[in-house]
């Protein structure tokens, strides 16, 4: 029981944007407008995929499980940021900083999960379509779904518990605007070595494995594309995978910038900022990346605003 955690820390300070004094109001309009569209848009296409029939597809299955995911995930950190923002001191509770660390990798890691699963719905739709409603029937959707929200739980759980059973007895200052995982084991009164390479072990696990079959199954894609006989049908498939090709390279690339970059080299100024695409933007972007590119869903959200409006 010696190794149990004897925490002396009661809260942890956020030194968040602190250095860029003078882009403190503009940073905090950016992230709140950002943060309000990211909440309407993806609620939007969450309401709209359950309310219309005809968007009770895989596809679309999916996709709303994304948009949830996204006004979870950008919520466990927009919030907090945004009240820092504009207050003097920074601070947030040692349990706090521990629930916030869970739910922030919960859900980073169940999307990082769902963005592949997406990329094999769409592989079997484009290359194997007559096997397409027996392989991806509802029972299967769930149980995909089931198992990203399972990796996420696992994963959160174990790094979290792995990272507060930790003594903290010394500095309390991180230079980040949340809990990020690399930062709080940096206030660890113990060597944190095995953290730390468990932490770049998961990073190329959780980001490079489902990036390698997301780019593996768009090559089987994009190869039977362009087979395709059909001119309308080859921009109509690519078309639809390419919003989600958009979406899998903002996530990706600004995840690796943040956590595959060499120690070395790190800038964490540049890190924080690289931060706020993946926690903020992206979030804002891909319901507008995925209705702006998608008939369907745009032909859903006319008619369930005429419906709202003109009944």
């Amino acid at each position: 029981m010696g190794k149990t955690n004897q925490s002396c820390l009661t809260e942890v300070v956020f030194l968040g944007f602190s250095d860029f004094q003078e882009l403190q109001v503009l940073l905090f309009v950016l992230v709140l407008l950002f943060y309000v569209f990211a909440l309407l848009g993806n609620t939007l296409i969450v309401i709209v995929t359950l309310v219309d029939p005809a968007l009770h597809t895989p596809m679309y299955f999916f996709l709303r499980n994304l948009s949830f995911l996204e006004v979870c995930y950008t919520s466990v950190t927009t919030p907090k940021m945004l009240v820092d923002l504009l207050s003097e001191t920074q601070t947030i509770s040692f349990v706090g900083c521990g629930v916030q660390m869970f739910f922030f990798l919960l859900f980073a890691v169940t999307e990082c999960s769902l963005l592949s699963i997406m990329a094999y719905d769409r592989y079997v739709a484009i290359c194997n379509p007559l096997q397409y409603t027996l392989r991806m029937n509802q029972r299967a959707c769930t149980e995909l779904s089931a198992l990203a929200w399972t990796i996420g739980t696992f994963v959160a759980f174990s790094h979290t518990v792995s990272t507060f059973t930790k003594p903290f007895c010394g500095a309390n200052t991180i230079r980040h605007f949340f809990c990020e995982m690399v930062a709080v084991l940096t206030l660890a009164s113990t060597d944190t070595h095995k953290n730390e390479v468990s932490i770049t072990v998961l990073t190329v696990i959780l980001l490079m494995v489902p990036f390698l079959l997301i780019l593996l199954s768009y090559v089987f894609i994009i190869s039977n594309i362009l087979k395709m006989p059909s001119a309308e049908g080859r921009r109509k498939a690519f078309s639809t995978c390419s919003s989600h090709l958009i979406v899998v390279s903002l996530f990706y690339g600004s995840g690796t910038f943040v956590y595959m970059k060499p120690s070395s080299v790190h800038s964490q100024s540049k890190e924080r900022f690289f931060s706020l695409v993946y926690t903020v933007l992206t979030p804002t972007v891909n319901p507008i990346i995925y209705s702006l590119r998608n008939k369907e869903v745009k032909s859903a959200v006319r008619k369930m605003i005429s419906q709202k409006v003109f009944r």
